[in-house]
């Protein structure tokens, strides 16, 4: 074989030879780059793991609504209904002492609301130069003050029935003498009618009218 054949081949060979290696050392760098980027994305999803993971922040409480003004406390606090036993005798010391407390109860938290009204009333109180100011603020007064003298009625009632519990008259109609019941005792403490006498003294009202 000539010499110039021998060389050129060898070229040829030495040319495939480069060009596998280019190749190779190409997808050697395809892979290193994949394998770089593949742990960020994994990173940036444990991140966002972690950010859905994280504590939730605890619900402050909410304060109380302020009562609007020329409102009144005309409902006591809840309270657990008496339960009645069969055959038991009406108006017994476990209903007195159960209606007692419902009537004290309703008494203090109407006498907190009078105190929290004179406590407002004074730190509100303050000279408007604008007329119009000073004309809302003094009809807002005029309101609660309306309001708090019905509870202070409310709670002569209160006083009332409760010193008919200690007299034995508690739970007795005043007209007709009959059981007011329990149930309708619970719905109004203060009530002093039956149904049925309550429900004739409206008719005559409304008569009247």
């Amino acid at each position: 074989m000539p010499a110039k054949k021998k060389t050129a081949k060898k070229k040829v060979v030495a040319k495939k030879k480069t060009v596998a290696k280019k190749t190779a050392t190409k997808k050697k760098a395809v892979k290193k780059k994949v394998m770089k980027k593949a742990p960020t994305k994994k990173a940036t999803v444990k991140k966002a793991a972690v950010k859905k993971t994280a504590p939730k922040k605890t619900a402050t409480k909410k304060a109380p609504a302020k009562r609007p003004p020329g409102s009144s406390v005309s409902e006591f606090s809840q309270f657990t209904p008496y339960v009645e036993k069969r055959g038991e005798e009406y108006m017994n010391d476990a209903q007195k002492d159960h209606f007692r407390a419902i009537l004290r109860g309703w008494k203090q938290e109407l006498m907190e609301e009078v105190d929290r009204t004179v406590h407002h009333m004074q730190d509100e109180a303050a000279n408007f130069p604008d007329p119009n100011d000073r004309a809302t603020q003094e009809s807002e007064f005029a309101m609660e003050l309306r309001a708090r003298d019905r509870e202070r009625k409310l709670i002569k009632k209160i006083e009332e029935s409760i010193g008919n519990i200690d007299s034995g008259d508690y739970g007795y109609c005043e007209q007709c003498g009959v059981e007011i019941g329990v149930r309708r005792l619970e719905a109004r403490p203060t009530a002093s009618l039956c149904i049925d006498c309550k429900s004739l003294d409206e008719i005559r009202e409304r008569t009247r009218s």
